[in-house]
């Protein structure tokens, strides 16, 4: 739809040369942010193991307690059982996470723990893993609310709407064309879709895995 006169090989040139910048641009910053992304998610999970293995420890520390502490370990198990429905059911829709920080359940574990009778290094033991599980818990739970700042979004779809529309000015149109844009634009989205997914690891497609959490529930009380 342009003159011809836009369509100079030296139009053509600085067109594509400001194309190139953009690309480049766009391609750093969508690099950056993949890996920032993908950081978050491998944190999570790397939170999620300690959990599970600390939760481990705190039921083998509560069965030193003597049989008094029995009904905390099977308390702790049906709460970290809840936690796991919360976020990752296996029937119907996820209730997220706030919800889980909505739950008093832990708190419940902890005070119970407190409660035990008769004090000794065991139970001593014990409040320490209970809080040191506490504060992983709540750290996990704020990375959650770390989002991608939304000028980074607009910014990045202004550059690669220009990319794009530096490709339309310079190819005539024709099917062969429209198909190459639409398979490239729909991989750009791709991307930015993993980068906003793996942003909230515990909410959406892509989350973290709740194997270690599955791995100590089943082993507690064992």
């Amino acid at each position: 739809m342009l003159p011809g006169h836009h369509l100079t090989s030296d139009s053509r040139d600085v067109v594509k040369l400001g194309a190139g910048l953009i690309a480049t641009q766009a391609a750093l910053v969508v690099g950056l942010l993949v890996s920032s992304a993908k950081g978050s998610l491998d944190s999570m999970n790397t939170g999620l193991t300690q959990m599970g293995a600390k939760i481990i420890v705190l039921d083998h520390t509560l069965a030193r307690c003597g049989p008094g502490a029995d009904p905390v370990r099977r308390q702790l198990k049906a709460t970290i059982a809840d936690g796991i429905q919360r976020l990752w059911p296996e029937t119907g829709p996820a209730t997220g996470v706030a919800a889980t920080e909505a739950s008093t359940d832990w708190a419940t574990v902890v005070e119970s723990v407190h409660r035990l009778e008769p004090a000794n290094d065991a139970q001593s033991q014990a409040l320490q893993i209970a809080s040191d599980l506490t504060h992983l818990r709540f750290l996990l739970l704020e990375q959650t609310h770390t989002a991608l700042p939304r000028v980074f979004l607009v910014v990045l779809v202004f550059w690669f709407t220009v990319l794009f529309c530096c490709f339309a000015a310079l190819t005539p149109p024709n099917p062969t064309v429209f198909v190459v844009l639409l398979v490239c634009a729909l991989s750009v989205a791709g991307a930015i879709f993993l980068i906003l997914e793996m942003g909230h690891p515990l909410e959406g497609l892509v989350r973290a895995s709740p194997a270690p959490l599955e791995a100590a529930r089943d082993r507690i009380g064992r």
